[in-house]
């Protein structure tokens, strides 16, 4: 499956989803307009994936510096995915990074890592501006 790669605009993330390497990323902030229509086609893209390449290891890198509550539950889902297929076997990481002194994002990493079970998820201290 080709790589799914969709510049930041001042709304929505920069989304670097790279299949075949299995590295996922999305970066930047995230409060667009129409969370469906900007998060519908990643969903698809990463269900297609999962199914076509059960076997290949996960990452997904979440650098976001904000992300509104509409992008929260698309996130949950993305998550929910790959805790599916982490239960299935996949090795999966979810690497959450926030910048430093950014409690809330912190905090944030910490409840959604609180539903995944199988995940491997690690919360990472950047510097400012280190995230993009």
């Amino acid at each position: 499956m080709p790589s799914l790669k969709i510049a930041a605009t001042g709304r929505t993330p920069e989304v670097d989803f790279d299949f075949p390497n299995g590295v996922l990323r999305l970066a930047g902030e995230s409060y667009p307009d129409d969370v469906a229509t900007f998060f519908g086609p990643l969903l698809t893209a990463l269900r297609s994936f999962l199914a076509e390449s059960p076997a290949t290891p996960l990452r997904f890198d979440m650098e976001l510096l904000y992300f509104n509550s509409s992008s929260a539950k698309a996130l949950m889902n993305i998550l929910q995915m790959l805790e599916t297929a982490a239960r299935g076997g996949r090795p999966v990481t979810v690497a959450w990074c926030y910048e430093e002194d950014d409690e809330s994002m912190r905090e944030l990493g910490e409840d959604f890592a609180e539903d995944l079970d199988s995940v491997s998820f690690l919360l990472k201290e950047v510097p400012v501006s280190g995230v993009r």
